[in-house]
């Protein structure tokens, strides 16, 4: 077989709207491979709920290329250049990553193979936008989103490119010496993540049927609705996404298309400025790599994050004795999700009530979300810290009580995941210890033993965060995000 060529699979895991594939299939005699290298980052490795995921997504993707995927463990680098030695192909094929990790790993390829007269192509296949493309009016990147989106995508840029259909004859082929899928070991032994299986259907047809379903059915009341975690107003396309079984233009495309009078300009508006929050997360990785590490204001640098375990803890086991911040962080840990607006109410009881550090949560999410993305998780907890670019005053603060009441006012969410307070009248459900003793006593509850104590008073954490955030140094002028 002559001309032999490389289709490295990463993180898009789909035969539909595959730049790289559909460039790769015409000109025939494709190896389908994917290598996993456990890095995603300098000293960051997948989590675990990550590589549960992709274990079963690599499975799906498998199937539609007729079981000739090859699969391969180790430096992308090593493996490609054994992989020439053997096939001696012309040409590699890859759509690009956006962490900094991988853009040097993409150069690094790109030269050495160059230099051996290898062809390489690679294609964006996981964003709307390129970053590099979109700069202020002084070459600079933007720093705030509603002027990144507004004016720099939706305004400034070239609309973004639109989907194309599943190749139609893949002309694939398979190295016997490669590893099986189980090879890989990425499904953690001890099975904690088995309670996951109930709650996700993973692959480029569930996130297709997924994409149609949320259009169909619930867009019409996004706007309003996707605030409230008991409705089912939100696409939960993230962990498709991240792992690019449905590309972001098809999502952006099929809602533009599909879009009728009772959807509502509003809601559909507000969908695909979701889709641009995601942009500006990866936009942001690109131009401060420094991102997921690092606050993007220095004055934070000096901030007095607390060291305590024990609330951590407690944090991290939906211990807190706040319902609504317990019910979410139970929801991650029992599904690999959490509601949106619940990540916000969590994230600010962490950074906020408690003073622990924002990288100690990311650390958290990046284990437990099956949407773990380095770029996502990264800006949205610089965001609630207050940070990072166009993040939240540090005055905001959301008051888990008042978030319970406002959001889930019947408790139809925060008792799924706190059964223990199911028989709790919803007057006390979000403060609980304001409960008469009989009130308790006849709901079950039992303060201490059966639903833990408030870790912090409210009001004295809150008034000591604003303290605290107040005392920072303001930003220079001439360091102003814009």
């Amino acid at each position: 077989m002559t001309n032999k060529k490389i289709m490295w699979f990463r993180n898009d895991l789909r035969i539909s709207d595959n730049p790289a594939l559909i460039h790769a299939i015409k000109i025939g005699n494709v190896m389908p491979i994917f290598i996993y290298d456990e890095e995603i980052h300098p000293h960051k490795k997948i989590g675990e709920a990550s590589k549960w995921w992709l274990h079963y997504s690599l499975e799906s993707l498998n199937q539609s290329l007729g079981g000739k995927l090859n699969f391969y463990q180790g430096q992308p680098i090593e493996i490609l250049q054994k992989l020439h030695d053997k096939f001696q192909f012309t040409h590699i094929f890859w759509n690009r990553r956006y962490e900094p990790h991988n853009i040097n790993l993409d150069s690094e390829i790109k030269k050495y193979f160059k230099k051996i007269q290898v062809t390489v192509e690679s294609f964006n296949g996981s964003l709307l936008w390129e970053p590099l493309e979109i700069l202020k009016d002084d070459k600079t990147p933007y720093k705030v989103f509603t002027h990144y989106y507004r004016k720099g995508c939706l305004i400034n840029a070239l609309k973004p490119r639109k989907p194309q259909d599943c190749p139609q004859d893949l002309k694939i082929f398979k190295d016997n010496d490669s590893l099986t899928l189980q090879d890989l070991k990425l499904l953690s032994p001890i099975n904690w993540h088995l309670k996951m299986q109930k709650y996700w259907q993973i692959g480029e047809n569930h996130a297709q049927k997924k994409l149609k379903d949320f259009v169909k059915n619930s867009l019409k009341n996004y706007k309003n609705g996707r605030d409230f975690p008991y409705l089912k107003n939100v696409s939960q396309l993230s962990p498709h996404l991240h792992f690019g079984e449905i590309s972001p233009n098809q999502i952006w495309y099929h809602a533009q298309e599909n879009y009728h009078e009772k959807i509502g300009e509003k809601n559909l508006d507000h969908f695909l400025s979701e889709l641009g929050w995601r942009e500006f997360s990866y936009y942001l990785l690109y131009h401060f790599p420094q991102l997921p590490a690092k606050n993007l204001q220095p004055r934070f640098d000096d901030f007095s994050w607390k060291k305590n375990s024990h609330y951590l803890r407690a944090w991290q086991r939906g211990q807190t004795g706040y319902p609504i911040v317990d019910a979410g962080m139970r929801e991650l840990y029992e599904t690999g999700y959490m509601h949106n607006r619940v990540r916000m109410i969590v994230g600010s009881f962490l950074v906020k009530n408690l003073l622990i550090d924002w990288r100690d949560g990311e650390k958290w999410f990046w284990d437990c979300l099956v949407d773990a993305d380095l770029a996502s998780n990264s800006a949205s907890w610089q965001w609630v810290a207050g940070s990072g670019a166009d993040a939240a005053p540090y005055f905001r603060i959301f008051n888990p009580i008042l978030q319970g009441e406002k959001f889930d006012p019947d408790g139809e969410y925060t008792k799924k995941f706190l059964p223990e307070l199911k028989n709790l009248p919803n007057k006390f459900l979000y403060k609980p210890w304001e409960a008469p003793t009989e009130i308790l006593v006849k709901s079950g509850v039992e303060l201490g033993k059966t639903y833990p104590h408030p870790i912090v008073d409210i009001e004295e954490s809150r008034n000591l965060a604003l303290q605290t955030f107040k005392a920072l140094k303001k930003t220079d002028n001439n360091d102003k995000l814009q």
